[in-house]
Formats: C-alpha cells, structure tokens, sequence
C-alpha cells in the first residue's frame, strides 16, 4: 500500500495468524515516548473496531536517571474480538526500550512471550544502570521466550536521515519505530497514526517528517527482516449502533460534570489545585467554556475546595477535584459544606498512600476517609465509579444526589480508572437523568407580625433538603457558616437540644438517600454460597475471575457497589443469603469493616495494596480458596 507517498510493504504476502485477543506492554525509560506510543496503537485499535482496555504506568519520579529501573515507564492494551473487562493480567507481548524496562517488566510476561528489544540499547554502560551483571540476551536468561533483537535506535536514525535532523533529536523517533513494528505484526491500519502525526507535529515539520519516516521503518522492517514467522490479526468485535469513543476516567468525569451542569441548567464551576492523578479533570474542563463552566487553578487544595463551596452558595454547581492528600487539606472546609447545606461535588481520584506514597499508582485507601474523615458528626453521601466509562455516569449520580439533597458529595475514582481507556458508546441525552435545582425565589415564612421572611433551614419534607437562595434575591437574605444554626431560622444557635436536632436531621437527610438509589443488583447462581462484593475499579477484575471460576464449574456470586453512604436499602438482605462473602479491595479491608460493622456478616478482606490493580487471577485465587473453606467446614 501507498501512504504519503511512500510505500508501505503489504502483510498479505505474509503469512497471517488470527488471535482473539492480545495483550501488549510497551515499556522504556521516562522520555522515550512509551504512553504517546501505547496511546496511539490504542486508539487505532479503537477505530478499528477492537474492544480494548488500558493500563498505563507512569513512574512515580518526575524525571528519574535514564536507564535506571526508576525511571521505567510502561503502557499495557489489551485488544480482543469479544467483550473484555481488563487489560489482562500478564503481556503476551513486551517491547523493551532498553534493559531497565526488560528487568522491571519481564516477570509479568508471560511464558513464551514475545519479547521486541531495542538491542541497541543493551551496552555495558546501561546494563549496569538496569542492575544486570550479564547482558540477558546473551547469558541464556531469556530462553523461555521468542526474542527479536531490533537496532530501533540505529534503524531509526538511518530513516531520519532525509529530515536534516540532528542525531540526537532524530532518536527521539525510536518510539515511532516501535509503533510501526507492532502495527505491522497486528495489522493495524497505518493511516490514522500517519495523519495524527501530521497534524500533532504540524508546527515542527522536522519532526513530523521525522516521527512519520521512522513508523514507516518499523512497519517495513516487520515485513521484509525476515525475523517474523507471520504477522497477527485480531478481528474487530461486534459493537451496538451508535457513536463511540476511547475515553479515560478523567475525560469521562469531566465530560460527566458538562453534561450535569447542562441538565440541572447549572453554571459549573470547578476550583482545584494540581494534584497526581486528577489533573486531567482540571485540563479537560478548562476547554469547555462554551458550556458554561469557569475553572480556576487555585494556589493551594483549601482555596480550591473555598471557591468552589462560594459558587454554590452564588448558585453555581460548585465542583473540587483532588486526591487523597488533598481531600484531607479540604476536610474543614467540607465540614463547613455539611454545616451550610449547600451542594458540592468533591472528586477524589485515589492514589497510593499515606502522604505523597505512591503520587502516579493506584490505590482504594481513601473510603474510610471519605465516609468519615471529618470533625463532628458530618455524613456525606459517597459514590463511587466502577469503569473508565462508568465515570461519565458517576459523576451525574454525584451531582444530582448533591443537588436534590443541598449536601456535599464525594466521588471516588482512582489512578488505574482515571489513566485507563475503553471503548464507550455516547448515550442519547434523552436517556440522562433529570436533575432538578430549584431555587427559592419568594419568602417562605413568617415572623412573629406575620411579615413574610425567608426561612433557610425550613425544609423540604421528604427530602429533608433546606431551600437553596441565591444571594442578591431581594425579601431573602440570610446568614449561613459554620457556627451552629437554629431551626428553621439560620440564626445562630447555642442551644444543646437545637444542636441535637440539627445533627441527627443532618443525619436523617443523608441515610434516606438510600430511598432514592437503586437496589443493589446480584449477578447470582443458584446455589451459591459465595459472594463476591465489590467497589470502584475492581469491577473488571472481579466480573473476569467469576466468569472463570463459573466456567471450572465453581457457583459464584457477585454484587458491585456505586453507593457506599448510604448502602443500598437492600445490602443487609442480599449479604444474609450467603455463607461467606469477600471483598477485593485495593487496601487492607475497608469495605469489609463497614458491612461487618453495619449487617453483622462474614465479610472477608482479600487486600492488595502494591500500587497495581488486581489480575483477575488473584481474585480467582481467592475465590478458590473461600469455596474450599466453605467445603472444609461443611465436612466438619
């Protein structure tokens, strides 16, 4: 085939090997481009017609030595003809940039893999970067695996030859080179990664001609070096009509927060402060002005969350975005939130801790912080997104609990949700919830004369939600803070019954959310005696290691939360009718402790905190284990 008007060989003089699914890694140092690379073959499956599933890994240094194990940064797809839910628990395929990326890598590949090395990369002086005291690819290390030795980096300097390019800025392409090689052994289409990098570099010529040279060199070279038995095909799956798109967490959140603010006919207004991994949110929302939404980047977490609070007491849909660090610096101020009654959606992407721990991994060690990090008895409703998709929908859920009730809400995603990608069908507006935010515009009381006065904490007798007024409306001025107010007045109070009173109505309002959210869902088997309970991004994982454990005959049940205060009116129920539950859960039995302390069950912890989200295989384990325990004691 033609492409800009330089000749790509065609695979079909190849032979071709059709595979359901493929699972590939790519992995080198902080600056050698692996995320752009992953990105781009990602998407290009995407258009495609895959269905697909990301993980990217960023280091957690800012800029570590090159070549040190420190500095690896990793990107892991997995492509498939069939409905998938994570991006695979091990590569089949590694491409390694240089040796740090091979040692930190290679032992989740796996048995037989493939591994693409930049063989160029393996000198003396970066072996010993990487810790090797022999070079793996001549010391017999790597003979369980297929091994492909390219000269990238030289390879790629030969293509950019035309460019003028310096050498130096001419190896930069090696990434490109990669993504060629790939896309040649997975057939993937070569022109949308071609236009993208036209007009992704359309400023900087030499580098774009540069960058698009060296993805044809990797291309070519598939085909005609020889090294390759045949190329892969993995076919596209069968997808619902409609318009779909690739999507993180973060975009998904963003565009989630557009779409409430349009549905409650809201200004958005998000005020935070840069923090790993929610920034995006930050970046995305900034370029959706024509919506309505204003943000600002604040100069620290607690006016972030102070300028968002002020814009919903002006009448704004008041937005912060932070991570587990960041939700402490603002636990005043959303007392204070809880205290004024007003909504705000506090959007918490969590990320390996305490303290800055682990800033780029991902963690679900902020639930306990979420439901009660706060001073004083302070409920709070706290969703919780289950996929990169589900994040759109979350979000809505967030704003329109936030709204109805006049309460600050936590959502909670974390780093693998927010950094991750999957294909996702745009649903119709239509299908969106309604989200209803009226604003009191008369007086709704009286004094002691009889003289109409507004009233801010009289409230509404079924939701228990106090009017929202936006100030400036004339006949409705009034006073709200964080000193204690009296009811239904908003005068301040100091009276002990009327602060009872305040706070166990603060209370009620909180757990009859549980009225307006739906039941809890079991996917059940008859007969089964396990169930496995989840939330937040071990949805995927969970749903592979049951749909495994059914397929070796095993009778599982499984139950995913987006509520998590309040539960799910039914939770007590469904909990009762299994002999054993476990929960996975990235942290060391949150989840768990809340429903032993509130049902009285048999909930198991199965804890993973390393950073990584977990492989199907490890709940499947776990799972295995529990059904035995359960024969055990049956026997007994």
């Amino acid at each position: 085939m033609t492409v800009g008007g330089n000749s790509l060989t065609d695979t079909a003089e190849h032979p071709l090997q059709t595979l359901d699914r493929v699972v590939i890694r790519f992995a080198g140092d902080s600056g050698d481009g692996m995320q752009l690379t992953g990105d781009r073959f990602t998407s290009v499956s995407a258009l495609f017609g895959n269905d697909l599933s990301t993980l990217p890994d960023y280091p957690a240094e800012i800029r570590a030595p090159a070549g040190t194990l420190a500095g690896v940064s990793a990107f892991q797809v997995s492509i498939a003809d069939h409905d998938i839910l994570t991006p695979g628990d091990a590569p089949n395929v590694l491409v390694a940039m240089n040796p740090a990326a091979l040692k930190a890598n290679l032992k989740d590949l796996l048995s037989g893999g493939t591994i693409l090395v930049n063989v160029d990369a393996f000198d003396e002086r970066n072996l010993v970067k990487a810790g090797y005291e022999a070079n793996p690819l001549t010391d017999d290390s790597l003979a369980g695996y297929t091994v492909y030795e390219v000269p990238m980096t030289s390879l790629t300097l030969e293509a950019a030859k035309p460019t003028g390019a310096k050498p130096r800025d001419a190896e930069r392409s090696k990434n490109f080179f990669a993504l060629g090689l790939v896309s040649w052994m997975y057939t993937r289409p070569v022109e949308d990664t071609l236009q993208w990098i036209a007009a992704r570099f359309a400023k900087t010529p030499t580098v774009a001609e540069s960058n698009a040279l060296a993805f044809k060199a990797g291309y070519n070279f598939g085909e005609t070096a020889e090294l390759f038995d045949s190329a892969y095909e993995v076919k596209p799956t069968h997808f619902d009509p409609g318009t779909y798109t690739n999507i993180s967490g973060n975009t998904a959140i963003a565009w989630g927060l557009v779409a409430a603010g349009q549905l409650a006919n809201l200004p958005v207004f998000l005020g935070s402060y840069p923090i790993t991994p929610a920034s995006d949110i930050l970046h995305e929302l900034s370029k959706h002005k024509n919506f309505g939404v204003r943000t600002m980047q604040a100069e620290d977490e607690i006016a972030g969350v102070g300028a968002a609070l002020g814009a919903a007491f002006g009448g704004h849909l008041g937005v912060t975005t932070t991570s587990g660090p960041g939700v402490v610096l603002k636990s005043e101020t959303i007392g204070l939130a809880v205290s004024m009654e007003l909504p705000l959606v506090i959007i918490d992407i969590q990320r390996g801790g305490p303290s800055t721990g682990l800033p780029t991994k991902t963690e679900q060690a902020d639930l306990l912080l979420a439901v009660y990090g706060r001073h004083g008895e302070s409920p709070l409703p706290v969703v919780a997104a289950k996929t990169p998709s589900d994040c759109f929908f979350a979000a809505i859920e967030a704003v329109r609990i936030a709204v109805k009730y006049r309460t600050p809400v936590i959502l909670l995603s974390d780093g693998y949700l927010a950094n991750g990608t999957e294909p996702w069908r745009l649903p119709a507006v239509e299908d969106l919830p309604e989200i209803s935010a009226p604003f009191t515009t008369e007086p709704n009381g009286t004094d002691a004369a009889g003289n109409p006065v507004y009233l801010p904490f009289l409230r509404d007798p079924e939701t228990l939600a106090r009017p929202w007024a936006v100030p400036g409306t004339p006949g409705l001025e009034h006073r709200i803070g964080g000193l204690e107010k009296s009811d239904p007045t908003g005068n301040i109070s100091y009276d002990p019954a009327n602060h009872e009173h305040m706070v166990r109505t603060r209370a009620a309002k909180v757990a009859g959310i549980a009225k307006d959210i739906p039941p809890v869902e079991v996917d059940d088997q008859e007969g089964a005696e396990l169930l496995v309970l989840g939330w937040g991004s071990t949805y995927g994982s969970i749903g592979a290691a049951v749909a495994a454990a059914r397929a070796g005959g095993r009778k599982v049940a499984q139950a995913h939360l987006t509520h998590l205060s309040p539960f799910p009116a039914n939770l007590g129920e469904v909990l009762s009718r299994y002999r054993r539950v476990i929960v996975p859960e990235m942290n060391l039995g949150q989840l768990s402790r809340m429903v032993r302390a509130e049902f009285l069950v048999d909930a198991r912890a199965v804890s993973k905190v390393q950073g990584q989200p977990f492989k199907a295989s490890e709940i499947q384990a776990a799972i295995d284990e529990a059904l035995e325990s359960l024969q055990s004691e049956a026997r007994a």
